[in-house]
């Protein structure tokens, strides 16, 4: 176990050196470049859109107001995404030929067109008819969407659970729904938590494209920023550095997450 532990913290140590190489690598090159394009960069206009001081108190700038509409967006539709993956997933492995042909219509349907296609759909077609607002059509646009691709990673987790899991299940009287509940699931979602992790990687970047729908988030002030100041890059690499930490922040989540389930099943 020590040598594991070790083996481990030295690997973690490494990935740090790499990201590091790579953030200096970065900053090498765009200093290069601006110095080419002879660029007068701004970095000391950025700080009074992230945060203000108002009367001794300190305020979320309109950068902040932006990444908090994006944390919503992104928490409400990653739990419904997983939801309708999961359905999906099991609609695709059920034995009802209904069930399967509907799951296998949604999935060629969100998968062969772009999201951006289905955001404009939900926003400019559904929306109207059904009364929905623009944060309501973001978030069902990206939870059908992330759903389509999280279904195929629920049901290759389901299908790696050997066959004698099921026999055992069966030999002491479990139903087909309390067999996925108490002995199938508990270990699929197991194996795919590092998958469904990119996937919410994914989600939290592809959420940048509900500002197409005025939706007033992260990059949607972004953009009303670069619009009033001309900051282009100073802005832009500063999204990039906020979307980096949130990124970063929950695959260290979830790392730690599966160490923990890995404890508990040893």
């Amino acid at each position: 176990m020590k040598i594991m532990s070790a083996q481990s913290n030295a690997s973690h140590r490494f990935a740090w050196l790499k990201l590091l190489m790579l953030v200096l690598l970065t900053l090498g090159l765009l200093w290069r470049g601006s110095q080419s394009l002879g660029y007068h960069w701004q970095w000391y206009r950025i700080p009074q859109y992230i945060v203000q001081a108002t009367e001794g108190r300190l305020l979320p700038g309109v950068l902040l107001d932006g990444l908090y509409v994006t944390l919503q967006i992104t928490a409400v539709s990653l739990v419904l995404a997983m939801l309708i993956g999961l359905v999906t997933a099991l609609l695709r492995l059920s034995p009802s030929l209904l069930g399967r042909t509907v799951a296998r219509i949604y999935l060629e349907a969100i998968r062969n067109t772009p999201l951006l296609v289905q955001l404009f759909f939900v926003y400019f077609v559904l929306a109207p008819v059904l009364g929905i607002e623009r944060f309501a059509a973001a978030v069902i646009a990206l939870s059908f969407f992330e759903g389509a691709y999280a279904s195929e990673i629920f049901r290759a987790g389901i299908l790696t659970i050997p066959e004698g899991q099921w026999e055992a299940a069966r030999s002491i009287g479990l139903s087909t729904a309390q067999a996925y509940r108490h002995v199938v699931l508990p270990q699929a979602i197991r194996n795919v938590l590092p998958p469904l992790t990119g996937q919410s990687v994914s989600l939290i970047k592809d959420s940048a494209l509900v500002s197409t729908v005025a939706v007033y988030d992260l990059t949607m002030q972004a953009q009303a920023i670069i619009a009033d100041t001309y900051l282009v890059f100073e802005v832009w690499f500063t999204v990039a550095f906020i979307y980096l930490m949130i990124t970063g922040a929950l695959s260290l989540g979830v790392s730690v997450m599966e160490k923990r389930m890995q404890r508990m099943s040893t």
